[in-house]
């Protein structure tokens, strides 16, 4: 991504609806049956440090690390974080064989053009039993502008990515949508509205829109957690 852009993310991330949702959500699939979270953990694209920071937030015991291609973000995380930073390629990590019991990956595949190769490397250094999570943008039909703006490679259907992480040795035991209930506005404002001068969607929202939104997003992590599965979503 632009520098820019993680400049952006940096900025609002700890409060913009959309990232505190995403992270909500990977931390309801981190918990296992006893409600806690197993590490060492593995944040496979850390950006600017968001996720690390509501890792450390919830789970102060956790030994954290964070790898990130861009210096800039790599900077900005060990600013926003206490978790070790390193600057790496997910297709060649400098990590040993067998060292986290956790791995996420949150919104950073689709970045990366030969992603069965990051995906093989976050199985290197996993631990047996270990558990991998990953969030990447669903249906290739909703590319659009942020996409572009963002230097995405691909949007994923559900079969893509399944086999994918079948190919790297993963075995599958979740998939699932989110974001459902606000897809019809999403394609709008991806598919019928123009362009934003921004570029991207990451931006400060209005206080009672960003309030309004995270209201949607939780009543949307209950039914989830109710559920199990989605059927539809981003």
């Amino acid at each position: 991504m632009e520098e820019a852009e993680y400049r952006k993310m940096a900025d609002v991330e700890d409060g913009m609806w959309y990232y505190r949702a995403l992270h909500g959500h990977i931390l309801d699939r981190l918990m296992n049956a006893a409600g806690q979270v197993e590490g060492p953990l593995l944040d496979a694209g850390c950006g600017t440090g968001g996720l690390l920071r509501r890792l450390h937030e919830k789970h102060p015991e956790l030994e954290l690390t964070g790898v990130d291609l861009s210096p800039l973000a790599c900077e900005l995380a060990r600013e926003r974080t206490t978790a070790h930073i390193v600057e790496a390629s997910l297709t060649d990590l400098p990590l040993d064989d067998a060292t986290f019991a956790t791995v996420v990956s949150a919104d950073v595949l689709y970045h990366i053009e030969d992603d069965a190769t990051a995906l093989r490397e976050l199985y290197r250094v996993l631990k047996s039993g270990g558990r991998l999570v990953v969030n990447v943008p669903a249906y290739p039909w909703l590319w659009s502008y942020h996409d572009k703006a963002v230097h995405a490679q691909r949007r994923y259907g559900r079969r893509e990515l399944t086999c994918k992480l079948r190919d790297a040795g993963f075995l599958v035991t979740e998939l699932t949508h989110w974001n459902m209930l606000l897809l019809p506005l999403v394609v709008a404002r991806r598919k019928l509205w123009p362009a934003p001068a921004s570029g991207s969607d990451v931006r400060a929202y209005a206080r009672w829109s960003n309030r309004l939104l995270n209201l949607v997003m939780r009543c949307e992590r209950w039914v989830l957690r109710t559920c199990g599965a989605l059927p539809a979503g981003r």
